[in-house]
């Protein structure tokens, strides 16, 4: 079995597999959550959720349609999507208090220079923000998190032509935006 191979399909019954998992891929999705959000207490309890949900998906991962880390994003995006419809629903004032852990002083620290040091990837989202959301999504996860364009498509569940496509006509219309990074957002793809 191919999952198997990967080890992902092992981690929702073995601890150590998924602290493996975890410790592999805990820095790539805090900093993929801190180009996105710009709480701590919300990278925190995101990332949390992520790996909830890995537990949970892990039996989806199919090697052949991409690495694991453009899986992982993808459980990311959709993690942070759910929790932004979520979000919506309640009224601002409750959406400040609910859900939210205390961290402790170092904790904070540690997610604010995180969050400082992801700054120009949210500057250059802020640019984005004018694209359609599925030509936004493709163009964050190739210029901001450094997937290839194949990547990006298995983590968004799209073809690879399709990818291309859009990341073309992503990257088209933020030529016309000014203050756009050109390197970040045109050539950030390996």
């Amino acid at each position: 079995m191919r999952l198997r191979q990967t080890g992902l399909a092992d981690i929702a019954d073995d601890p150590v597999a998924f602290e493996a998992f975890y410790r592999r891929h805990f820095e790539a999705v805090t900093r993929f959550l801190a180009r996105r959000v710009g709480d701590p207490h919300a990278v925190a309890d995101l990332t949390a959720d992520v790996f909830l949900a890995v537990l949970d998906s892990a039996h989806t991962y199919r090697p052949g349609k991409g690495s694991e880390i453009a899986w992982l994003y993808g459980v990311a995006r959709n993690t942070m999507l759910a929790e932004r419809r979520r979000s919506a629903r309640e009224s601002r004032a409750n959406s400040r208090i609910a859900g939210r852990r205390l961290l402790e002083s170092d904790d904070v620290s540690r997610l604010e220079d995180r969050i400082d040091a992801e700054s120009p990837a949210r500057r250059a989202m802020e640019a984005m923000a004018g694209l359609p959301e599925n030509d936004r999504a493709l163009l964050e996860l190739v210029a901001v998190d450094g997937l290839s364009p194949a990547e990006a498509a298995a983590a968004l569940g799209i073809r690879q032509g399709t990818a291309r496509v859009r990341l073309h006509r992503a990257r088209r219309a933020l030529r016309q935006i000014p203050g756009v990074v050109p390197p970040l957002v045109m050539e950030g793809h390996r």
